[in-house]
C-alpha cells in the first residue's frame, strides 16, 4: 500500500452528513460512490485539469466498472478523507484507486473505478489525450 504521505496520493476531505447515515448508524453504501465521484473531480482540478476544462477540450470520462470493499463503517459527523491515486493507464481507459481513511489513517473502505475517455461530440471512446495523461501522472496503486 502507498503511504498516506506519498505525494502521488491526493486526499479529499469529507465530513459525514446526517443524511448520509442509514438506520444502522453508518454511511449508506451508495454515498461512497458519491464521495469517490467528488474526489475524482477534485483530483483532476488539483492536478491542473478542472472538469469543465476537460469537457471544453472535447473530452469526458465515463465509469465502466466499479469495485468497493468495506472494512468498517463510518459514522455521522466523522471527518474522513478520500485518497485518490491512478493505478493503471490503458490506451482508452484508466483506473483510479480510492480509499476512505479516518483521521488516524485507518482505511475503512477501498474502491477502484475504471473510466473510459469519450468525446463530448459523440460520446464515442477515444484514446487518452495528453491533457488527461498529464493530469493522471504515474500510476501508484493504493491497494
Amino acid at each position: 500500500m502507498v503511504a498516506p504521505t506519498d505525494a502521488a496520493v491526493f486526499t479529499f476531505p469529507v465530513t459525514v452528513r446526517y443524511m448520509e447515515v442509514d438506520v444502522q448508524g453508518v454511511v449508506f453504501n451508495g454515498w461512497y460512490f458519491t464521495y469517490f465521484d467528488e474526489a475524482m473531480a477534485a483530483f483532476f482540478r488539483h492536478r491542473g485539469l478542472p472538469y469543465p476544462e476537460m469537457m471544453a477540450a472535447g473530452y469526458d470520462v465515463q465509469l465502466v466498472r466499479s469495485e468497493i470493499d468495506y472494512k468498517s463503517g463510518v459514522r455521522f459527523g466523522e471527518p474522513i478523507v478520500v485518497a485518490v491515486s491512478p493505478s493503471r493507464l490503458g490506451r482508452t481507459s484508466f483506473t483510479l484507486d480510492f480509499q476512505i481513511r479516518r483521521e488516524s489513517g485507518e482505511a475503512t473502505t477501498n474502491g477502484r473505478i475504471i473510466y473510459v475517455v469519450v468525446s463530448t461530440e459523440d460520446y464515442a471512446k477515444r484514446e487518452i489525450p495528453p491533457l488527461i495523461l498529464d493530469a493522471l501522472g504515474e500510476p501508484h496503486p493504493l491497494h
